[in-house]
């Protein structure tokens, strides 16, 4: 059976040379200091809250990971609605500016896994998924 409705445009985000140029700063100092920083300055970039979820994934901290990552979606989801995404619809991987709302989708379902949240994790992988199969695949 074919699908006749169409299909909702890709969402792609704008870039933010700015953040991105202090997001680069902090990768280079390698520190939660410098990425806490650069979350503090721009607090509507996901990306910079998507490597402060990741670590605390992976120093064992999930509640603070699930806390980082939920922040960090929460404003990439304010941002893709800024930008015609209607709650449904593809976010594609390769455009870089939507990787830091998909990298705290994943983050956000490890950390919903690993403090029994099966439901949410479930949810999210999905979302993820459905977001663009490319980011699941790379992200996991």
């Amino acid at each position: 059976m074919q699908n006749l409705l169409p299909e909702p445009p890709a969402t792609r985000l704008p870039a933010d040379a700015e953040a991105d140029k202090a997001l680069a700063e902090a990768s280079a100092a390698g520190t939660d200091e410098a990425f806490k920083a650069v979350a503090a300055t721009y607090p509507a970039y996901s990306a910079a809250w998507a490597p402060l979820a990741a670590a605390a994934l992976a120093a064992g901290e999930p509640v603070t990971a699930y806390a980082y990552a939920r922040t960090g979606y929460h404003r990439g989801l304010d941002a893709l609605r800024r930008n015609g995404w209607k709650g449904h619809g593809p976010v594609p991987w390769a455009h870089e500016p939507n990787q830091g709302f998909l990298r705290c989708l994943h983050v956000l379902s490890q950390a919903a896994a690993a403090i029994g949240e099966a439901d949410e994790a479930a949810r999210c992988a999905q979302f993820l998924r459905d977001s663009d199969p490319a980011a699941a695949d790379a992200l996991t």
